[in-house]
């Protein structure tokens, strides 16, 4: 009875509504429909991961299988400007391990840790923003889009040109030819780079450093010490920049054959130096030590004086604090004694029989009472305030 009527039901419809005559196919799509929008939901979110990490990859260069970077031959001159070169390549063609360039290839901005590792045939330096492979008689200089300064600054086209000039070695300006070999004229031009950008960026934030001491010395406010508390986490930051620059060079020194391995013109001439023949590449890197471990010792001082500083206003603060404290203490003892004399009052204003309301000198009795009173508990709490004011580090006893 009830499949005939479905059955009436549905054949009444059939003229009203035309779908339904078209079969189960059509209403089967119909019924279908409200599931849709997951599967292109699904498909928009794994649209949208796969260009993310295809963002991330030509932002930073990682997963592509290329390394953007310029190449200067024996004789200084470019034979290649940011061009790709395969990663794969880069590693069987000058000889170094694959965990030599994840360093390179994941630079970021905010990437401290300086090293300098020495393979068979190169000199790899990752220093500050500078990556390059140092060879014999090539320069690579990996343009990493993470290094925080771009390739048309004037910082990065400023060291290109020292680059430049100390591998051509022409002794240009009056000069004679420096008697370094290639390998450690580029490594020279790195640290002159390197240095010459932390020198800028330490006279930056001493100059502001400075000028907000100076302005504290006359107000004390909060943007002040906003501003103060921000300059003191930059001025850690590049103190440890320089620290992590001070103990790569102090490692160095102390590695006699990793020094001796440095001279990579004589490793492929096949000449064989002695453990303790490195006198050119321990001078010029104690050079360049003694240069970072004074900037070490200014950015020290400074960080001193900041915390100084600080000391110093929470001296004042505290200070401001205790009179705020004593004055509360002060106006507490002044109605302590305030109470003493209502209390008085109150006692002789209650509706009870005493022999002083029938006099004519009750009121100023009792009035002068009172006053005394209130002035003897003030007296009394101001002199023991005094007390805890005076502070010795020898007792009274022991001074009598």
């Amino acid at each position: 009875m009830i499949r005939l009527q479905r059955l009436t039901i549905h054949s009444a419809l059939r003229g009203r509504l035309p779908f339904l005559r078209y079969g189960p196919t059509l209403c089967r799509r119909f019924l279908s429909t409200p599931a849709e929008p997951k599967k292109t939901d699904n498909s928009a979110a794994i649209l949208l991961q796969k260009n993310l990490i295809q963002r991330n990859n030509s932002l930073y260069n990682y997963g592509s299988g290329t390394i953007r970077c310029t190449i200067f031959d024996a004789q200084g001159n470019k034979v290649s400007q940011s061009s790709e070169m395969k990663r794969d390549d880069l590693v069987s063609r000058h000889q170094l391990l694959p965990r030599d360039l994840r360093k390179i290839e994941r630079s970021r901005k905010n990437d401290l840790v300086p090293s300098l590792l020495v393979r068979k045939n190169g000199i790899l330096v990752s220093l500050l923003t500078i990556r390059a492979l140092i060879k014999p008689d090539m320069v690579i200089i990996f343009d990493s889009v993470g290094n925080g300064i771009s390739l048309d600054s004037t910082t990065h086209k400023a060291f290109i040109n020292d680059l430049t000039l100390k591998l051509t070695n022409e002794g240009t300006y009056g000069l004679s030819k420096d008697p370094l070999p290639y390998e450690f004229r580029a490594l020279e031009a790195i640290f002159v780079s390197a240095l010459s950008n932390m020198s800028g960026e330490m006279k930056v934030l001493l100059t502001v450093c400075k000028g907000i001491l100076t302005d504290l010395e006359y107000s004390i406010t909060r943007d002040k010490l906003r501003f103060l508390l921000m300059q003191n986490k930059k001025l850690t930051i590049f103190r440890r920049k320089a620290l992590l620059v001070r103990e790569m060079l102090d490692d160095l020194l102390d590695q006699d054959d990793v020094l001796c391995e440095m001279y990579l013109t004589d490793k492929h001439a096949g000449k064989i130096r002695e453990k303790e023949d490195h006198v050119e590449i321990e001078m010029l890197l104690e050079t360049y030590y003694s240069h970072v471990d004074e900037i070490v010792q200014i950015i020290e001082s400074a960080i001193s004086n900041v915390k100084t500083t600080e000391e110093i206003i929470n001296i004042i603060l505290d200070s401001n604090r205790n009179q705020l404290l004593l004055l509360g203490i002060q106006f507490t003892i002044g109605m302590l004694s305030l109470g003493g004399a209502i209390w008085v009052g109150s006692l002789y204003g209650m509706n009870l029989e005493n022999f002083i309301e029938g006099t004519n000198w009750g009121f100023s009795f009792v009035t002068v009472l009172s006053m005394i009173a209130m002035s003897c508990l003030f007296a009394y709490s101001i002199r023991h305030l005094h007390k805890l004011q005076k502070m010795s580090l020898v007792s009274r006893s022991k001074i009598k």
